[in-house]
Formats: structure tokens, C-alpha cells, sequence
């Protein structure tokens, strides 16, 4: 029936209620299974544990001679914290090792300037209000927009690219990757301790990291146009500028072409970032092939994936996980053994047998939050100990 002249919008307002258009975001294209690392280290004082905000010293030290920044070696957030970032690598080990031979080009000059590294989701004992923030404008309107929470931020991390040959497979890879972050997040927790605090949380990082805006569990979109539809709704508000401010667990990477995971603690060592860092290749692999074949992947439903998280975080190796939409739940050591046991072929033609051979002996001698635990207890609680022990591992 006919509207009635007086309701009818006018021309203006019916204008105003058609929907802007929804920029599109490119993918890049990747070669399928590429891999790409980053790890944040902390530095320290040797002599008394406590971070160091001299990033500014050990980066000009790392500088060409012309003053050209290192290519793979960056600050952060924090003045007391470098970034080591991989090139693109078709196998885990050359990364790992990309990223070994950048820790011994870092080590040289903090050896020089009298600086040690560690390598963990938090540090033991450090307090916000000494950590001074790099003073580039992105951290400074993040910190502005954040404030306490913002400040709060004393966390360091490892990502793990893994390259996608177009937009079409990311989201569906990322929704099956989903069902296993906790456990990667539960083998790398390495962040027990917060503000001299022990917080009863295998991993304190990732509850502390989910706060900022946009930050902690992605949404589940099935089509890339779902995902360009977000981020225009989310920069036409005023919440983000562009995509790479939206700070997932998991993400599409847009400008490198590839799936970012991002739920992981700092590893302690690099036999640990090397065991991540594989466990993550071959399920992204597998589940890639399942999608090729046109299979439909185990896909959690929402209020799984964040009770899962929140399970990872607080009890680490010792979670007990929802492995699948019916609710069927695993000990997560017992699953990671049985993956490492089932992805083994897959490991082998990825060419990262070894570091996926790993996991069982890192779950057998405790992961990095159980052994920051267990130093603590045997030092009376003295978390300088804590942090000479990282510093141990990681030279190591």
C-alpha cells in the first residue's frame, strides 16, 4: 500500500539513509605457507633485573654507517623493549634462524652497553610508571585514547605470519585456527608475574592485552567483504584509522598477505618460538588443505573460543580445552601430544620435524611460566632470580 505523504522521508533523508560505500582493502598476494616472525625482547640491567629504557642507545648502535636503521631490528612501544623481525622464509628453521643471527648482531652491542635480554609475556616485577613510552605519534594517541589501561601495557609478544594465496581462504583459515590458539597460547604463557605480583595466571599478558580497543578475540566472518564491511564501520566512528589497528588475537595481514597470529606470549627461548611457531605452520597447513578439498572445518562458537582463552591464560599447560562445537574437552598437554604425534608427515615435508618434535620436551620439563614459578619458590619469592633466569635461558 501507498505510504502516507506525511510519513514518506523526503528526498534528502532517503539520500542520507543509503549506505556509504565499503572502501576495499587489497590482499597481497603470498605464497602459500610463507612464514614470518617477530619477537619482542625486553632489556635489562644485569645487576639488578630491572628494565632499561635505552632502545634508543642499542638501535642508533645497530644504525649503518650512514645512520640507516637496521631492517629488521625495531623498537616498540616501551623504550626497554626491541623487536626482532624475520624476512619472508619458506620453512621455520631458516626463520628461527634469521632471527638467531639477529639475536647475536643485538647481543654484541647490549653486551657493549652493559644491557642483558629476556624474553617473556611480562616481567617479573617492573611498575608502569617507570616505563617510558616511545615518542612516535601512533603510541601517543594510543596512549591518550587508552590512558591507565594503555600504560598498563608492560607485555611482549611473538607473531607468527603465515602467508595465504588470497583473501577468499583467510577468514576461513582463521576461524579453524580458532579451535587451536589456546594451545598455543597455553605452550608459550610465560607471563605468571605482574608488577612483583603472582597473579595465579599462567598468562596475565593476554587477559591484560585483550583491554585495548579493537584488541583480543577476532570476529568470526566467513567473506572478505564482511571484513572490509568492519573495518569501514570501525574507521568511519572514529575507533581505528585502518585495519592495522585492528589488534586480534588472530588477523588477516592485509599488506603482507597473510594470516597473523598474535595470541602468543614472548617465548623464552628459541627452541620454544621454534616449537610455536611449527605448531602453527602445519595446523595452518592442514587446515588449508581441508579447505582446498572443500571440507568444512571445526569452527568453535564464540562463547567457546572465549572461555577457551580465558582457560589458556589461567591455567597454561594445565587447561583442560573444548576441542570441538559439541563440547567434547581435552587436556591440553594430552592434545598437544597427539597433535605433534598426527601432524608429524606434515612437519616433515614443512621441513620443520625437529621444532615440532620439540613440544613434547617442553611439555615434560614445564613451559616458561611454570618455570619462573618454580624459581621464585626456590629463591624465596626473590623475583630478581626470576629475571636472572630468563636471562639465563635465553643466552642459553
Amino acid at each position: 500500500m501507498p505510504v502516507p505523504t506525511e510519513f514518506a522521508p523526503s528526498p534528502e533523508v532517503a539520500s542520507a539513509a543509503v549506505s556509504p560505500a565499503v572502501p576495499s582493502i587489497p590482499f597481497a598476494r603470498s605464497a602459500r605457507g610463507t612464514v614470518g616472525l617477530e619477537w619482542e625482547l625486553t632489556l635489562v640491567d644485569p645487576s639488578t633485573g630491572a628494565p632499561v629504557s635505552r632502545a634508543p642507545e642499542v638501535l642508533a648502535a645497530l644504525a649503518a654507517p650512514d645512520g640507516t636503521p637496521h631492517p629488521f631490528i625495531t623498537g616498540e612501544l616501551l623504550l626497554n623493549t626491541v623487536e626482532l623481525v624475520s624476512d619472508v622464509h619458506t620453512t621455520v628453521p631458516a626463520a628461527i634462524d634469521d632471527l638467531r643471527g639477529q639475536l647475536d648482531e643485538l647481543r654484541v652491542v647490549c653486551d657493549s652497553l652493559g644491557i642483558d635480554l629476556i624474553a617473556s609475556g611480562s616481567h617479573p616485577f617492573a611498575q608502569w610508571q617507570d616505563q617510558p613510552i616511545t615518542p612516535k605519534p601512533r603510541y601517543e594517541k594510543l596512549i591518550d585514547r587508552t590512558r591507565w589501561w594503555g600504560r598498563n601495557m608492560m607485555i611482549w609478544g611473538v607473531h607468527v605470519h603465515v602467508g595465504v594465496e588470497d583473501a577468499d581462504r583467510a577468514l576461513p583459515l582463521l576461524d579453524g585456527l580458532l579451535t587451536y590458539s589456546p594451545h598455543l597460547q597455553a605452550l608459550s604463557a610465560s607471563s605468571p608475574f605482574w608488577a612483583g605480583v603472582d597473579t595465579g595466571y599462567a598468562s596475565n599478558r593476554s587477559l591484560m592485552f585483550q583491554q585495548l580497543p579493537t584488541a583480543g578475540i577476532p570476529q568470526q566472518f566467513t567473506h572478505w567483504s564482511e571484513f572490509e564491511a568492519y573495518v569501514a564501520d570501525m574507521t568511519r566512528t572514529g575507533i581505528i584509522e585502518d585495519h592495522s589497528e585492528v589488534r586480534w588475537d588472530l588477523r588477516p595481514s592485509p599488506r603482507w598477505g597473510t594470516i597473523e597470529l598474535r595470541s602468543c606470549d614472548a617465548a623464552s627461548t628459541l627452541t620454544e618460538f621454534g616449537a610455536i611457531a611449527a605448531l602453527a605452520h602445519c595446523l595452518s597447513d592442514v587446515l588449508t588443505t581441508r579447505l582446498d578439498a572443500g571440507e568444512e572445518l571445526t569452527v568453535l562458537q564464540p562463547w567457546f573460543v572465549r572461555e577457551n582463552k580465558w582457560r589458556a591464560a589461567r591455567y597454561g599447560l594445565d587447561a583442560e580445552l573444548i576441542i570441538n562445537a559439541e563440547g567434547d574437552e581435552r587436556l591440553v598437554t594430552d592434545h598437544l601430544r597427539e597433535l605433534v604425534t598426527d601432524l608429524a608427515p606434515v612437519a616433515e615435508r614443512l621441513g620443520c620435524a625437529a621444532e615440532l618434535a620439540s613440544i613434547p620436551g617442553i611439555l615434560d620439563a614445564g613451559g616458561s611460566y611454570q618455570r619462573q614459578l618454580r624459581v621464585a619458590a626456590e629463591n624465596d619469592g626473590d623475583l630478581r632470580a626470576v629475571v636472572a633466569g630468563l636471562a639465563a635461558e635465553l643466552r642459553g
